[in-house]
């Protein structure tokens, strides 16, 4: 495996990340972008659908039956506050909110008042989310999510006698890529198992060749494996806890930088 890898060792000059271009123009990628000569672009690979009404009835879930919402993405509260105003449901005041992260207890100050509620996050991951959940047993949680997701959270409430729901609020489809048909990256950067099955579903021929894969968190890199790929790129590593510190240090010993 090391002679593969290192046989597959080739300079690097283009990216393609499976994601969203970044607002920031302090963005890491676009730092590292400049300060190696690469050419990086962003396009999604997956996109989301809300569920309509009439679907959402259909699991028989009551928001408002529930003292605690855990939300694991932006995605998720918006979908979650569309439900809401489309219900014509108002959030009580006393309703505590759990966020995987503060980037996402910060992003609900788009629909309610936050210094007024009751609002917990972890910082990095959802092993330090389970841990403040721990401290609130009695609460009844509800787990507001799309029909492809991670199963830790409800496992965690299923297996530790929680009280809880979980309603699919949104759908992850493959977005068409069609236009990329001819389009060649040295790098294709992924975040999720949706993001390969997309890759995929677009493109059945797919065959690697030269093309580096680099994978962010464990599901993603076993998604690649199982698809019969070849992983490049793990992240995060204990030296690189990003996707861009992981490229970097690709980049660094593939284009010989010194």
């Amino acid at each position: 495996m090391t002679e593969t890898m290192n046989d597959r060792m080739n300079k690097v000059k283009s990216i393609l990340v499976s994601q969203e271009a970044p607002a920031d123009p302090n963005s890491p990628y676009l730092k590292l972008a400049e300060k190696y000569n690469l050419k990086i672009d962003f396009r999604p690979f997956i996109q989301v659908e809300p569920v309509d009404i009439k679907e959402f009835r259909k699991q028989k879930v009551d928001i408002l039956e529930h003292s605690a919402i855990i939300f694991n993405s932006r995605n998720a509260v918006d979908h979650f506050f569309q439900i809401c105003a489309e219900l014509k449901i108002e959030m009580p005041a006393d309703m505590k909110y759990f966020c995987i992260n503060e980037q996402t207890s910060n992003y609900l100050q788009k629909y309610i008042v936050i210094r007024k509620r009751k609002i917990f996050s972890g910082s990095r991951d959802t092993s330090e989310l389970l841990e403040i959940i721990k401290k609130h047993k009695n609460e009844k949680f509800l787990f507001p999510c799309s029909d492809i997701r991670k199963s830790d959270i409800p496992d965690f409430l299923r297996e530790n006698g929680y009280n809880f729901s979980e309603a699919v609020i949104y759908h992850t489809v493959a977005s068409n890529l069609s236009d990329l048909t001819n389009v060649y990256y040295d790098i294709l950067a992924f975040f999720s198992p949706s993001g390969i099955n997309s890759l995929l579903l677009n493109f059945p021929d797919f065959k690697q060749n030269n093309t580096r894969i680099a994978a962010f968190g464990s599901t993603t890199a076993q998604a690649v494996r199982d698809a019969g790929l070849i992983l490049d790129i793990e992240a995060p590593q204990p030296n690189a806890p990003s996707m861009t510190g992981a490229l970097e240090l690709y980049i660094v010993k593939a284009n010989g930088v010194k």
